[in-house]
């Protein structure tokens, strides 16, 4: 998954995403995972799409949370 550089409001700041995005995965009683970050989905992606596509993520980073299940998700616009 790679982040999409947006237009910023500081010179230092590091370009973002247009969306934020936390996910907590777990095993019950043997582990959990909660991963957070920035991202702007590809035209025409839904909410389920970009779900999807972060829990493949995480799956592809740490092959034993690929069977997880999502115990949180946020997606949201990343600005205020």
């Amino acid at each position: 998954m790679t982040t999409q550089a947006t237009q910023t409001t500081s010179p230092t700041a590091k370009p973002q995403g247009s969306h934020h995005w936390v996910m907590t995965v777990e095993l019950p009683g043997r582990a959990m995972n909660t991963r957070y970050g920035t991202w702007t989905p590809p035209q025409g992606a839904t909410r389920h799409d970009v779900f999807l596509a972060i829990k493949t993520d995480i799956a592809r980073n740490n092959p034993e949370m690929a069977t997880a299940n999502v115990v949180f998700f946020a997606l949201e616009p990343n600005q205020l």
